[in-house]
């Protein structure tokens, strides 16, 4: 939205106004033709020129009135805020092992269930800094800590199973988004650990993690997706296409325990998309840091969009006076 600096020169509009009032007061009173009998060209009409050069100050007038605008001061304004928010700096460990493929979420598999979910737990904190973390035998971090949420989005949806070697490296994912938090100077420092199975790669013991975890002062909240035992999973068959078979599915509900209870956090499971949607709701209310910020003003000039189109105009008056428009002798 527009405003002025300087919104008390737009005063100087109706002297500019007077003045191009009198121009064309004198200009079409003006005699310019000197004559003993003016009967003989009484019925002459009036030319195109002569009607164009009586309203020839209007371009100049306009120049001068484009210059009080300008003089004005015009720009356009982000104005300052104080703005109150969350300030928590949050990392996501997401577990991508081939068991994320189960389709105990029905009418999608826990994997994208997980992801639904996490979108709108994102969008839903638009001043925290979010960090996404992926882990199966090995870990990586897919997006840092940011608050360009769109961004995280656009990675978290190319998020899928088989992005790494296929195994459940709990210790492993869970030091990498701890590590994520390292040097962060937020008040609140968070790790939601979301995962399918039990640990199953001696790369990093879990215990060890979450003793990361509370050396640095990271909470560690963990939700275990899915339930104990066979749940339906997708296999592609060579001759028969894809089909649905019973495969067993085991959760080291006691693992999770003890990491949240290690770090303050708490374990929760969810056997279902809703389910996992109060999982969220319920640590977006526990995480609730507040703090208060200024945001600042900048502007943006706009004085040239219209002290440059005065001076065309300008010129226009100049040359077509001069030229087309000239006054003979």
């Amino acid at each position: 939205m527009m405003e002025f600096s300087r919104p008390w020169l737009l005063l100087l509009a109706i002297p500019v106004g007077a003045l191009v009032w009198w121009r064309l007061r004198v200009r079409s009173t003006e005699p310019v033709l000197r004559h003993a009998c003016l009967d003989l060209v009484s019925d002459a009409p009036v030319s195109l020129r002569v009607r164009a050069r009586r309203m020839l100050p209007l371009l100049s007038g306009a120049a001068m009135l484009l210059v009080v605008v300008g003089l004005a001061g015009p720009r356009r304004a982000h104005h300052s805020e104080t703005v109150k928010g969350r300030g928590i700096d949050i990392v996501l460990a997401l577990d991508i092992s081939g068991s994320m493929r189960s389709l105990d979420f029905q009418p999608k598999d826990r994997l994208e269930s997980a992801k639904e979910v996490i979108r709108d737990f994102i969008e839903g904190r638009p001043h925290d800094r979010i960090g996404l973390v992926l882990f199966a035998a090995k870990a990586f971090t897919q997006c840092p800590l940011t608050l360009d949420h769109p961004v995280l989005v656009r990675f978290l949806d190319e998020v899928r199973v088989g992005l790494i070697d296929d195994g459940t490296a709990i210790g492993l994912g869970l030091a990498t988004a701890v590590s994520r938090l390292k040097h962060s100077d937020s008040p609140s420092r968070t790790v939601v650990l979301l995962t399918d199975g039990a640990n199953n790669v001696p790369t990093l013991e879990p215990e060890t993690a979450a003793d990361l975890a509370h050396t640095l002062g990271v909470r560690v909240y963990t939700v275990a997706i899915g339930k104990q035992g066979l749940v339906p999973f997708p296999v592609d068959d060579p001759f028969f296409g894809r089909r649905t078979r019973q495969v067993e599915s085991h959760l080291d509900l006691d693992l999770l325990q003890r990491i949240a209870e290690r770090t303050g956090g708490r374990m929760f499971q969810a056997t279902s998309t809703d389910m996992l949607k109060d999982i969220f709701a319920t640590i977006d209310k526990l995480e609730t840091a507040r703090y208060e910020t200024v945001v600042s003003t900048w502007y943006r000039e706009l004085v040239d969009w219209f002290c440059a189109p005065a001076a065309v105009l300008v010129m226009l008056e100049i040359l077509l006076g001069s030229l087309w428009l000239r006054r003979l002798p």
